[in-house]
C-alpha cells in the first residue's frame, strides 16, 4: 500500500455555537446543535464535536436548576435525537449534557455512532461551580474503539491536568474529542495573535502525547459569564490544522487527517520515541491508573 494511502482517513469537524442556559432554551440548543452538525456532515465530516453542555448552556442557578436540565443516558430525549442524528447521517457524533443518574448529577459527554450509542464519559475535574452541582466522574477515563479508530474523551478544565490526555494516549486513543465551556479568566484572556491559554495547552497536550485534540468550545455570555471561543483541531505535531476559531463567532472547523498516523507519531527518529522513552522504571507506566489495560502502539 502506497504511503500516500490513508488507512482511517476521517473528515472532523468541531462546532462553536451559543447554547444559552434555561429550561426553556434547552430544545433551541439542541436544534441548533443538530443544523450545525448537519452542516458539517454535508460537508463531509464524519467525526463531529460538539461543546460541553451543548443543550443545556452552562451557568445553573442552582442545584435544582441543574437538575431541571438533566437527562438520563442514552434514553433521555437529546441523547436520542443525536443518536437518530448519527445513524441518519452515518457519522459519530460527539456532545456533552447534564446526566441524572438515581439522584447524582453528572457533566457528561456521550459518543454516538451509524449503530447507535457507542458509550459516554463523567468529568473528572470539576470547575468552580460546578463541583456545588455536579459529580466527579466515577467511571475512569475510557477509550472507545470504532471502525475510524480509537476515540477518547475529556471535558473543559480537564486539559489543564496532564495527567488526562496522557492517560488516554498511553491507553491508544488515535483522537481526543475535547469538549469546552472555556470561560473568561482574569485577563490576559488572548495573546497577540488571538489565542488563549486553553489554546496552548489543547497544542500543548497533542504535541508530548503526539496524539490529535479536536477541541470544540463554546461562545457567547450567560449572566455575567462568558465564554473563549478559540476552538480548534490539533494535529500529532500539536500546531493547529488550519485556523484556531474566532472568540465570538459562530463556526465549524474542518480537519482531513488520517486517523492511523497517530500510532506512528510518536517515533520521531532513530533514537527518539515518545512512549518507549518513559522512564517507567522510575514511575509508574499508568501513573497508579487501573482502569483499563493499555493498548500497544
Amino acid at each position: 500500500m502506497s504511503e500516500n494511502v490513508a488507512v482511517s482517513p476521517v473528515r472532523v469537524a468541531v462546532i462553536q455555537f451559543d447554547p444559552q442556559v434555561g429550561t426553556d432554551n434547552c430544545l433551541s440548543n439542541l436544534d441548533m446543535s443538530l443544523e450545525l452538525a448537519a452542516q458539517a456532515a454535508d460537508n463531509g465530516a464524519n467525526l463531529i464535536v460538539l461543546p460541553e453542555l451543548a443543550n443545556t448552556g452552562y451557568l445553573f442557578a442552582n442545584r435544582q436548576d441543574a437538575f431541571n436540565h438533566a437527562e438520563s443516558i442514552p434514553d433521555g430525549p437529546s441523547v436520542q435525537a443525536w443518536t437518530r442524528f448519527a445513524q441518519e447521517y452515518e457519522v459519530y457524533l460527539v456532545a456533552g449534557l447534564v446526566e441524572h443518574d438515581d439522584m447524582q448529577l453528572f457533566d457528561t459527554a456521550v459518543l454516538l455512532g451509524p449503530d447507535g450509542y457507542i458509550g459516554k464519559y463523567r468529568k473528572a475535574h470539576l470547575w468552580n461551580q460546578e463541583k456545588l452541582w455536579f459529580t466527579p466522574g466515577d467511571i475512569g477515563f475510557p477509550v472507545f474503539e470504532t471502525p475510524i479508530g480509537r476515540i477518547g474523551l475529556l471535558i473543559c478544565w480537564d486539559i489543564w491536568f496532564p495527567e488526562v490526555p496522557r492517560l488516554l494516549t498511553q491507553q491508544g486513543a488515535d483522537i481526543i474529542c475535547s469538549l469546552n465551556n472555556w470561560v473568561w479568566t482574569p485577563p490576559p484572556l488572548f495573546d497577540a495573535s488571538g489565542k488563549c491559554m486553553a489554546t496552548y495547552l489543547t497544542m500543548t497536550a497533542a504535541h508530548v502525547n503526539n496524539v490529535f485534540i479536536a477541541a470544540a468550545n463554546r461562545i457567547g455570555q450567560e449572566q455575567d459569564a462568558r465564554y473563549l471561543g478559540c476552538s480548534l483541531i490539533a494535529g500529532t505535531n500539536g500546531w493547529p490544522i488550519g485556523e484556531v476559531a474566532p472568540a465570538d463567532k459562530q463556526a465549524i472547523l474542518y480537519a482531513d487527517i488520517d486517523l492511523s498516523t497517530a500510532r506512528s507519531a510518536p517515533i520521531w527518529n532513530n533514537l527518539n520515541d515518545l512512549f518507549r522513552d518513559r522512564r517507567v522504571d522510575v514511575y509508574d507506566e499508568m501513573l497508579g491508573y487501573g482502569h483499563h489495560f493499555r493498548f500497544p502502539r
